[in-house]
């Protein structure tokens, strides 16, 4: 296969998926106030129905890391998608607190696979030394989708409303299920099965390497998705009193700094590695960095508040970094469980933050 082909035909239709995850993860934090109006939700309300996105993602990480393996990402990426298609119908018929929580939920279990088919296809078919390259590519792609989640789809909800928006979701959803299942191709068959039955997900857990990585990348990720995810937006227009204008423009922000992080983490881990400093203690430098962002919003410092929100967002592309160092760990024939084992840990992280966030404002 020429060098640009697994661009176009691989990365590209998985990052069209990761993309739309972003989108439905991120799209509450601008519906939210509509929601709470319409539906009488409280901030307890807000916080379960935004986080049981993440519950669901977290519920089937395991089982669908270990049929990644098996299947293929292709496969079981493109019949994930027909999941979130669905939830995005429910969620947009719902009249209820329990009816908006089931269509979140299938959302969650459709775009569950959605980084971690994409990080399975990079390792299958890109050379071990760019696939932190092409994990930031894929990270800022589908990061893309929560700067869509922002002023770009504002006047889509002024037209459509918030229904008529996930209406819209649902159908793009099924074309993206469509296109990759028919243009991404099958990788070459391995002699897999003796490895994978050998090596057993506790396996992982019990992994001194892992368990060094887990803790940081959990908290680093689960913080940032909680808070751009949800949490962003009402502190934003009830702790800075900032309207709606310059909430929207803060989110827009964040959607490109998670973008332009993704990009930038990916590319500086590879120079920074030519250069003899690993990815992990690149990574503490980050951690660093974003404690020192939170730092700046707690403390109210005279600093303009772009700055602190961008940080915290373009933390959230970390991932490209956590998913990078997994494969020097691991071999490649157990690379969907290995990304499932942390990923799990990254989406129940974001689901007890974001919605005990919710319970603690209540």
């Amino acid at each position: 296969m020429s060098a640009w082909r697994p661009f176009i035909l691989v990365l590209l239709p998985f990052a069209a998926g990761y993309y739309l995850s972003y989108v439905f993860r991120t799209i509450n934090a601008l519906i939210a106030g509509t929601l709470t109006r319409e539906l009488s939700l409280s901030a307890a309300d807000l916080g379960l129905l935004t986080s049981v996105y993440f519950l669901a993602m977290a519920a089937v990480q395991l089982p669908l890391g270990v049929l990644l393996d098996r299947y293929g990402p292709r496969r079981v990426q493109s019949s994930c998608l027909l999941f979130a298609a669905a939830g995005a119908c429910v969620f947009a018929c719902a009249e209820g607190l329990l009816g908006l929580m089931l269509g979140r939920a299938l959302i969650g279990v459709g775009v569950a696979t959605a980084l971690m088919s994409s990080l399975k296809a990079i390792v299958l078919w890109f050379p071990k030394e760019r696939i932190a390259f092409a994990n930031g590519w894929v990270v800022m792609l589908g990061a893309l989708g929560a700067v869509t989640a922002t002023l770009p789809a504002e006047p889509l909800v002024h037209e459509f409303g918030w229904r008529g928006l996930f209406a819209l979701l649902a159908a793009a959803t099924t074309l993206a299920a469509a296109i990759m299942f028919l243009i991404v191709p099958e990788p070459a068959k391995r002699s897999a099965a003796a490895l994978l039955a050998r090596v057993r997900l506790r396996d992982i857990y019990r992994d001194m390497r892992f368990l060094r990585l887990a803790p940081l990348s959990t908290l680093c990720i689960g913080n940032a998705w909680s808070l751009q995810g949800l949490w962003a937006a009402p502190w934003l227009e009830h702790v800075e009193g900032f309207g709606r204008g310059s909430v929207v423009q803060h989110l827009l922000v964040m959607g490109f700094a998670l973008s332009a992080g993704a990009m930038l983490l990916g590319w500086s881990a590879d120079r920074l590695r030519r250069r003899g400093i690993g990815r992990e203690a690149y990574y503490a430098a980050i951690a660093l960095l974003f404690i020192a962002a939170q730092m700046i919003l707690v403390l109210r410092l005279p600093i303009p508040s772009f700055i602190p929100w961008g940080i915290i967002a373009a933390v959230g592309a970390a991932t490209v970094l956590s998913f990078a160092i997994l494969p020097e760990y691991f071999p490649k024939e157990m690379s969907g469980r290995a990304n499932a084992a942390l990923n799990i840990l990254h989406l129940s992280g974001a689901f007890a933050l974001q919605y005990l966030t919710g319970v603690i404002v209540s």
